[in-house]
């Protein structure tokens, strides 16, 4: 993998990590359309650049983050269900990755279910304030994430939304809970595959990175904006397409392993 294809790789990452459209999807096609070869580094990249994703967050709402100590015991609570069911599914999960009909269908089924979800959820409380037990509620929505395609931000969004939050404050609370879920899974993958970077590979990881961030940035602004007015539905058609696409190159005998 050399700069452009990373840097393409981070715009890819930063634009679709936290849109409910699901990252995995976008990385499949782009990393074939590239001819990426899935090597231990490349598969640690794309989950390290998550880093520059995470600090975009940081950066945004830096006046929310340093704040009370309620917060980050919200995200913590919030947390804790991915990060017991991601140690014990691990194996599971990862083997998913390796499938890419899961991936395709859970995109179809997910933009199926976005298309109709704002009109499930339209009568938000008015005390819009996350409790423990909402943020511990939500937090089991993202544990239907670890499956590739679902889309972890989807997942948080519309688990905020069952707990009659409104689209702004259930989409800003799925971008706080990406930065622990998020840093522990760069982190985690880097400890296993750490051994597989090389001098030759910290600039790339460097720009991968900084991409990322300025991507993330301004795909976090825009998308708020886009949502509360207009809420899911084109974010639904956009995934069962990308879906529908990946099932056709499948049927039509393009090699979408990932593997190599």
């Amino acid at each position: 993998m050399d700069i452009l294809q990373a840097v393409i790789i981070a715009i890819v990452e930063g634009i679709t990590e936290f849109l409910p459209i699901s990252s995995t999807g976008h990385m499949i096609i782009t990393q074939k359309l590239l001819g990426i070869e899935g090597t231990d580094f490349v598969k640690m990249f794309t989950v390290n650049i998550q880093f520059g994703a995470i600090l975009s967050v940081i950066i945004l709402y830096w006046k929310r983050f340093f704040q009370t100590f309620d917060f980050y015991l919200k995200l913590f609570v919030a947390f804790l269900p991915a990060a017991v069911f991601g140690l014990l599914l691990n194996n599971w999960i990862v083997g998913l990755l390796e499938n890419v009909v899961v991936v395709a269908v859970m995109l179809v089924v997910g933009g199926i279910v976005l298309i109709f979800v704002d009109n499930w959820f339209k009568k938000p409380a008015e005390n819009q304030e996350i409790t423990y037990p909402k943020a511990f509620k939500i937090g089991f929505f993202q544990v239907i994430a670890m499956i590739p395609g679902v889309s972890r931000s989807a997942a948080t969004i519309i688990g905020g939304l069952t707990q009659k939050l409104n689209r702004k404050t259930a989409a800003e609370f799925s971008f706080f809970l990406a930065v622990p879920t998020m840093f522990a899974a760069s982190a985690f993958e880097l400890l296993k595959t750490y051994d597989s970077i090389g001098s030759e590979h910290i600039s790339t990881l460097v720009v991968g990175n900084v991409v990322a961030f300025i991507v993330a940035l301004i795909a976090i602004k825009g998308f708020i904006s886009f949502l509360t007015k207009h809420g899911f539905k084109v974010f639904g058609y956009y995934r069962i397409a990308v879906g529908v696409l990946i099932l056709a190159l499948l049927a039509f005998g393009v090699d979408l392993n990932l593997a190599g």
